[in-house]
């Protein structure tokens, strides 16, 4: 029945790597199902038969599909099926796509989509690398042009090593989670978050990856030679020479003088009379061809902005190639957020704010990995308006999710343990202005706002980027790239890190990838950058953390019940912490293992429920002395509640400094009444004194009522006699 079934096998990192073609999806251009130990995913690659007319870019869709059933779960929606993309599966599926996208043609225009179904999960083989691997063996054996293959592994950093491919023990571990995509000559693609690791630990990591890459690709290349098709033709987008040669001698002047200038608005204004210049004079000789005189236009611009900085080294806003736009802190700029902080590079500013909660406040995931919560969050928005133009706001798309995820990446390894600091963070980075490498602005925003709301970051993050020229065997890089650079040239390298070490790493490239001697180049700028950036900019801004959360910020305590006493803290139906809640006007949140968070407005509120928590938690200190409420009644004594939930008997003897005939002759019910903690008794009892008390914070002098008592029966050691014993039995027995 599968004639075509074939199944290919190798190792990686000491683990079956498994490919079976010709067996599933048999009607795309190219699909193989990917067994990485018991992590499976399938791949299917199509193209589409004609090209899409009327764009001017490769159509490309890569779809990372997490589906629960891979680890046993069934969807916590109340459709009850997997919905929209997690945040997690996004960012795989750019992940993915960064690393194939500048393989294939750049004049094709066939739309082409990826798929990657994930199947099954095993915690210690990650299904990102897995999917990686099948999209470039898809796409190798399919009849899709493509300048493949590419492998891509996971490395980790421990004891100083790196490790390939770590397990999901040694990830606990691990001071680093890089993703390293290569192709048999370059390092494609770099994605890293990292727990301050220095530069060359993190070069390492990388030479390390790029390495155990060759293996797979070398594995790849024999599957691609026993049953790759043969690669279809497609119409080339590309404008004949002539057209372009002709546009560019026509308008290559008025290009070289638009360009040069350090304001994207009036770069822009420049080019408008250019381009509508062109489309009067060439629009007649080349009919219908509007977007390619517009792609004319753009190498044109390409090509002034490359000799520029290849041959002359020359920037077009006038800057040395190491040298930084000007920058600007300032914090404190919303008065009623509970921190803010305006970053500005050159024309890019980003805004951010951080709003602190209780740890409730959570996100909630679900997904394919084991993190169920999120407490540390970071959004970042990208407003049309930011770059001039006029379109809706449709909510975040991919590339704000991915630039949010590269925030909160770089700055995770800097907040404080939910111990230290017990809150949720939400931190939104508004982009208001964007000129280039907004992404790391978002860094370095977050990081002026996290410290103007007064939260202990363990140290401050700045972030830069890298570009890169490149033509045949000469290469440049430029530090703090801007936008022209970014769209004409051939890399975004971007690092965060504090002065000791790199958090984050996100490379973007557009040709086939990096030698060694580039990716060291880079890190070694994009070092001296964000520690200038740190000390001459962000620190002067705000040299640490605030002493004291805003006046707007809930205040935030926490404590640790015994689990065994749970129970008794939120009560009955949850009657005992609504009780402190209401009464102390805090929120109160308790885990199961014993972790308790009270969040509220007014820090003296939040110490009394605190109080009142540890009080029905712990066993009073014997000699405390506490006012309490009259619950109830009885002929031997009165109960006492010191502590919603927590109650004790003050026996008729302990309720006044003179003799007591009847309970009722001192204390009612609902009397508020001043008692001090005795002794537990051998029965772990809470027993009371109110008569203890009025001696010792009155100085009442008891009367010496025992001569006058007339005699009873032998108490117990430790507790009341056989008749109160009685009593209290039958008491507890009825109600």
């Amino acid at each position: 029945m599968f004639e075509n079934f074939k199944v290919f096998e190798t190792e990686l990192a000491g683990r079956p790597l498994v490919v079976e073609t010709g067996k599933i999806a048999q009607l795309a251009n190219g699909a193989c199902l990917v067994r990485y130990g018991e992590t499976v995913v399938n791949v299917a690659v199509t193209a589409s038969a004609k090209p899409r007319d009327g764009i001017d870019f490769f159509p490309l869709s890569v779809d990372f599909e997490e589906k629960l059933y891979a680890v046993g779960k069934i969807p916590g929606s109340f459709l009850k099926r997997e919905g929209r993309p997690s945040e997690k599966a996004i960012l795989a599926s750019r992940v993915i796509d960064r690393p194939v996208r500048p393989l294939f043609p750049k004049d094709m225009r066939n739309d082409v989509a990826i798929v990657a179904t994930v199947m099954s999960v095993d915690p210690d083989c990650s299904p990102e690398i897995t999917a990686m691997i099948g999209t470039s063996i898809a796409i190798s054996i399919s009849d899709i042009p493509w300048n493949g293959p590419i492998s891509a592994v996971s490395v980790g950093l421990i004891d100083g090593k790196p490790v390939i491919n770590p397990t999901e023990a040694q990830r606990e571990v691990s001071q680093m989670a890089v993703t390293v995509a290569s192709t048999d000559s370059r390092i494609a693609m770099i994605e890293a978050g990292a727990n301050i690791v220095s530069d060359d630990d993190m070069y390492a990591g990388i030479m390390a990856g790029h390495e155990a890459n060759q293996a797979v690709i070398e594995f790849i290349k024999g599957i691609k030679a026993e049953i790759g098709k043969d690669k279809f033709t497609y119409p080339s987008n590309e404008p004949d020479e002539e057209m372009f040669e002709a546009v560019k001698e026509f308008a290559i002047d008025d290009i070289r003088i638009a360009l040069d200038t350090d304001d994207k608005l009036v770069r822009d204004e420049r080019l408008k009379p250019i381009y509508e210049k062109v489309h009067e004079k060439f629009d007649e000789i080349y009919p219908e061809c509007e977007a390619k005189i517009d792609e004319c236009l753009y190498k044109t611009q390409k090509f002034v902005v490359r000799r520029w900085l290849l041959d002359e080294q020359k920037r077009v806003d006038g800057r040395k190639m190491d040298e930084i736009r000007p920058l600007a802190s300032e914090v404190s700029i919303l008065p009623r957020t509970h921190g803010s902080g305006l970053f500005t590079r050159g024309q890019t500013q980003v805004l951010t704010t951080v709003t602190l909660g209780p740890v409730s406040d959570r996100q909630l995931l679900d997904g394919i990995d084991g993190e169920e919560f999120k407490r540390y969050m970071h959004h970042y928005n990208f407003p049309s308006y930011s770059v001039g133009e006029t379109k809706p706001s449709r909510g975040p798309g991919r590339r704000e999710i991915g630039h949010g995820a590269l925030a909160e990446r770089a700055l995770l390894p800097v907040i404080p343990s939910e111990v230290e600091f017990p809150y949720a963070l939400r931190l939104v980075s508004e982009v208001v202005s964007s000129n280039g490498s907004t992404s790391q602005g978002s860094v370095c925003g977050s990081t002026l706002a996290l410290m103007d709301a007064g939260v202990p970051i363990k140290a401050p993050v700045a972030g830069i980027s890298c570009g890169l020229i490149t033509e045949g065997d000469r290469w440049m890089t430029m530090v703090d790239i801007q936008g022209l650079e970014d769209f004409f040239g051939d890399m975004d390298f971007k690092v965060a890190g504090t002065h000791e070490g790199i958090t984050a790493i996100q490379m973007d490239l557009k040709i086939s990838g990096l030698t060694p001697e580039m990716v060291k180049e880079a890190l070694e700028k994009t070092h001296k950058a964000r520690i200038y950036i740190l000390d001459e900019i962000m620190l002067k801004a705000i040299p640490e953390p605030r002493k004291d959360l805003s006046k707007y910020a809930p205040k935030m305590l926490s404590t640790t019940v015994p689990v065994d006493k749970i129970r008794e803290v939120i009560g009955s139906g949850g009657k005992v912490i609504q009780k402190i809640s209401a009464e102390c006007g805090v929120k109160i949140d308790i885990e199961d293992d014993g972790k308790c968070f009270i969040c509220g407005t007014d820090i003296d509120n939040c110490r009394r429920a605190l109080d009142i928590v540890n009080l029905i938690a712990n066993d009073p200190e014997v000699g405390a002395i506490f006012n309490g409420v009259v619950t109830r009644i009885m002929e031997f004594g009165a109960f006492v509640e010191i502590a919603p939930g927590k109650e004790g008997l003050v026996h008729i003897s302990h309720l006044d400094v003179k003799r007591t005939e009847k309970v009722t002759d001192v204390v009612n019910i609902g009397d508020q009444v001043m008692v001090k903690v005795l002794p537990i008794d051998d029965k772990g009892r809470l027993n009371l004194s109110r008569r203890e008390a009025l001696i010792e914070v009155e100085g009442l002098v008891p009367e010496n009522t025992l001569s006058e008592r007339p005699a009873r029966p032998q108490r117990r050691e430790g507790g009341y006699n056989n008749r109160d014993n009685n009593r209290r039995r039958n008491y507890n027995n009825n109600n």
